[in-house]
């Protein structure tokens, strides 16, 4: 358990460095602690880490620092699972071939192995709505494109390193496409207006057109 000032009011609380799913259990639930403390005024868990601001008028990087190892030293409390998102994919991408070529297997295949497990979402960011997804099964584990696209459709499935994600919006992007859905993932006018929530499990189906 590391701490980092990240300016005058705000510090970095790093849990591990491995893409985790326990970690990331860990982290959302000293975030969710520490958004209680009066001195915090955001706190926003990442991977295996959380980012805090606080108010200097009511505390210090260290007197922070020293409460939030004492909270991370707790065993979390036992959470519900994250709700359960079933997403209808068509696996005829842009970079499907190249991948199958790359992976040395065929498309049917690599559907079969992106839809077998049931991905944590880890984070929110980027653009509104994306969800860094994960772990990918280590078969399908491949860089990120060597040449970003300058604009990716909305609903675009892809991968990259050992993680998956949609696209919720027509943006630039570098992760290989391998399938399409026509579930919509930002919602502006409802409220949250992103789909998923850190925590949330997301379990990809083949479809047909």
């Amino acid at each position: 358990m590391r701490t980092h000032p990240l300016g005058d009011a705000a510090l970095l609380a790093e849990l591990g460095t491995r893409l985790d799913t326990a970690l990331n259990t860990r982290a959302i639930a000293l975030a969710a602690a520490l958004k209680k403390r009066r001195d915090v005024r955001q706190a926003i868990a990442g991977y295996a880490s959380v980012t805090v601001h606080f108010d200097p008028d009511q505390t210090t990087h260290d007197a922070l620092a020293a409460a939030i190892k004492r909270l991370a030293s707790k065993r979390p409390p036992m959470s519900e699972p994250g709700r359960l998102h079933r997403i209808p994919v068509v696996y005829d991408g842009p970079d499907m071939e190249a991948v199958a070529a790359t992976l040395g297997l065929p498309p049917a295949k690599i559907a079969e192995i992106h839809a077998r497990p049931i991905y944590r979402v880890f984070l929110i960011g980027f653009v509104p709505g994306w969800a860094y997804l994960g772990p990918l099964p280590e078969e399908l584990e491949l860089p990120r494109r060597h040449v970003p696209r300058t604009k990716v459709p909305a609903g675009s499935v892809a991968i990259a390193g050992r993680q998956s994600g949609i696209y919720p919006l027509s943006t630039s992007g570098g992760w290989h496409l391998i399938g399409r859905t026509s579930v919509k993932l930002f919602l502006p006018d409802s409220d949250p207006p992103c789909l998923f929530r850190a925590g949330d499990r997301v379990k990809f189906f083949a479809a047909r057109e």
